[in-house]
């Protein structure tokens, strides 16, 4: 007897493990072409911020659904894994990952909403049910779905706060820094979304707008940080997208993840499907 979930998106669901630990160890950086310093000066002498996170919001990937194959390799405190697998991504609503090793048979299923996270794991025949609380306090983070669906896809955070950045430029890109990043408060729900406020910076190409790099830091005594980078950007659609990411999160459990999407595809309406066997043993 099986427990079948044939996840339709909308609001609510649940998350996992290796991609889990995948997910969570998100962050931000890189680098794009270089420009004259005139070049680059300009735009934030005549526009400033406001100009600038515009352009950014104009190049974000848009998207109803994303699917894409993956190859990654996770290192967490030291001890390397690889997988390969699928990820399908309705848009503000569900995150689905399927782990493969080398040899192509699954091996693990993740399953992230809005407010929950459901993991199998198929090797030790064992299965998590819960929410972002259980998940942050395993990892020592503090993220939540916006977080983790912006940083999987190259864009800014969505339901964040946008008034209070500064700008400023170096040889190569425009920066982008704000002290003082919180959620929106008609989209916080939690204790936890009222509490999360982000010292964040981000950088972005100054010919295409799109990041290539963003830092990610809590206003917290424990100083969590999340870095990512972006870069081998491809059209997709007619719409540039990052096919290699690397994450790295520095918190209790320090993780750097290192992504190469390939054979992405944009608004193909996705399938969620995710069972969970009787035979399966409950993680607590």
């Amino acid at each position: 007897h099986c427990t079948n979930n044939q996840f339709k998106p909308g609001n609510s669901g649940k998350l996992s493990v290796p991609f889990l630990l995948m997910i969570l160890a998100l962050g931000i950086a890189f680098s794009s072409c270089r420009s004259t310093r005139k070049t680059i000066k300009e735009p934030i002498k005549e526009e400033g911020a406001e100009y600038l996170f515009a352009k950014l919001k104009e190049s974000e990937l848009k998207f109803e659904w994303f699917s894409a194959k993956f190859s990654l390799d996770m290192v967490i405190d030291k001890k390397k894994n690889s997988f390969r697998g699928q990820i399908r991504m309705r848009k503000d609503s569900a995150i689905w990952v399927s782990f493969s090793p080398a040899l192509g048979i699954e091996m693990a299923r993740l399953l992230i909403t809005n407010d929950s996270i459901k993991f199998i794991n198929r090797i030790n025949k064992t299965y998590f049910v819960g929410d972002y609380y259980y998940v942050n306090q395993f990892l020592g983070t503090n993220v939540d779905y916006d977080v983790l669906q912006s940083i999987l896809l190259g864009n800014d955070l969505t339901y964040y706060e946008d008034g209070k950045f500064r700008v400023s430029y170096d040889s190569k890109e425009y920066h982008l820094v704000t002290a003082g990043r919180s959620k929106l408060k008609k989209y916080v729900q939690t204790r936890d979304d009222a509490e999360r406020v982000y010292i964040q910076n981000i950088y972005l190409n100054p010919e295409t707008f799109k990041i290539t790099k963003m830092k990610i830091k809590e206003l917290t005594k424990e100083s969590r940080k999340l870095d990512a980078f972006y870069d081998d950007f491809q059209k997709v659609n007619e719409q540039l997208f990052p096919q290699h990411l690397m994450f790295e999160i520095t918190a209790d459990n320090p993780i750097l993840v290192d992504v190469i999407y390939n054979k992405i595809n944009l608004d193909s309406e996705q399938a969620f499907p995710f069972k969970i066997s009787s035979k399966y043993d409950r993680i607590r």
